[in-house]
């Protein structure tokens, strides 16, 4: 097949106009429940199941079609109390100065802080990575496109997924994360982009209430 040929568009089921709204409605239900978590049961998931919401994200669209991400799953111990270790480093110093108050006060409502026993409690540690160069086969050294846009969308599939699988996540990016391309043995060309927290919930999980409020449909998008 050459790079150019093309094949009929015809994946979508034909739904009615009732039925798209139906199912437009019963996904936003259902992504509406999402919360980030912060207080991570150690109980095990399937290996499988994550393999299925990586290979949903990799389906995003990317510039180019180059996929210009990696997903470093981390699962054993070792790996994740030296992660947790590395990022509790980075976080200390964020707390103690390096933030503005702008934003330690912007994060108060949260109730976060720089430890972060999740990072070892959680079965998995999703470390996603954007490539400044690659392509779409093996070997392939080009130059990528709209990484930073193609691995946000990638990452917004992952997390839809995991969460359709009934699993809680949460979005970690300490700064700076170089430590990230050491503790999962990748290339330095790679910039990682943030550790996703992946696992159930604990029986004690609590939600802050300021995470709960989100802006209304007349503040987040305008018909023109």
């Amino acid at each position: 097949m050459k790079p150019h040929d093309t094949i009929p568009y015809d994946a979508l089921p034909a739904f009615s106009d009732t039925e798209r709204m139906a199912r437009a409605t019963q996904f936003y239900e259902s992504i509406k429940t999402r919360r980030s978590c912060r207080d991570f049961s150690d109980a095990p998931v399937p290996r499988g199941v994550i393999e299925a919401a990586l290979l949903a994200a990799g389906t995003a669209p990317s510039g180019a079609n180059h996929q210009p991400w990696h997903f470093a799953v981390i699962h054993s111990a070792e790996k994740k109390q030296a992660l947790r270790a590395a990022a509790e480093a980075e976080e200390q110093e964020f707390y103690a100065g390096k933030a503005s108050q702008e934003w330690i006060d912007a994060l108060a409502p949260l109730g976060t802080d720089d430890v972060k026993p999740y990072l070892e409690t959680a079965p998995y540690l999703i470390v996603i990575f954007g490539q400044r160069r690659g392509g779409l086969y093996p070997g392939d050294d080009k130059q990528n496109y709209y990484v930073g846009e193609s691995v946000g969308i990638a990452t917004g599939l992952l997390i839809a997924a995991l969460h359709s699988a009934g699993l809680a996540t949460l979005t970690h990016t300490p700064n700076p994360m170089k430590f990230l391309n050491r503790i999962c043995d990748r290339p330095a060309n790679e910039k990682p982009v943030m550790v996703l927290v992946v696992g159930l919930p604990a029986k004690d999980a609590t939600v802050p209430v300021h995470a709960t409020i989100k802006k209304p449909l007349e503040q987040i998008a305008s018909w023109l």
